[in-house]
């Protein structure tokens, strides 16, 4: 059986949320990941290099589960916030794979192209959107997962 059989047999899951994530403690979002993410933990994880909850998922998911990371950028790591590099380097030997798309210009269209890809390669989407934000990037992932038909699990923070 070669690796992409195996990627084949194996549950892809997109992470996708909010930005904004100072409005709870570290310990609410390691429950959130514990009890949403955590019956996935055998799964390929696809999450973005960004900060708020694509950084908290990754550090949560390298330290507490044996689950297969792929972060995707728009850009390049290179090009992401401070404390989303922070998260890349002190999780990297448990990274499987990083995929900069190297987008020209970081804008919504860069960010959105990101989370179809990641959608695209997922067998289900989970989703933690701020729920101050009804048009989020978050949102816009969810959305592109159900127009997929794929499933969506929704964890409001």
């Amino acid at each position: 059986m070669t690796p992409y059989d195996m990627e084949l047999i194996m549950r892809t899951v997109a992470i996708t949320g909010t930005r904004k994530t100072g409005h709870r403690t570290l310990d609410d979002y390691a429950g959130l990941f514990t009890a949403y993410c955590g019956p996935f933990a055998d799964s390929h994880f696809y999450i973005g290099g960004a900060s708020g909850i694509d950084s908290l998922s990754l550090l949560w998911l390298a330290g507490n589960t044996e689950a297969q990371l792929t972060i995707v950028t728009p850009g390049t790591v290179d090009q992401q916030p401070a404390d989303a590099r922070q998260a890349i380097t002190r999780t990297r030997d448990r990274i499987k794979e990083i995929v900069e798309l190297k987008a020209g210009e970081l804008r919504t269209p860069a960010f959105h192209a990101r989370n179809r890809w990641m959608v695209d390669r997922s067998s289900m989407t989970i989703g933690f959107p701020n729920a101050a934000e009804p048009s989020s990037g978050t949102w816009q992932t969810l959305n592109y997962a159900a127009q997929q038909g794929k499933p969506r699990l929704i964890v409001p923070v």
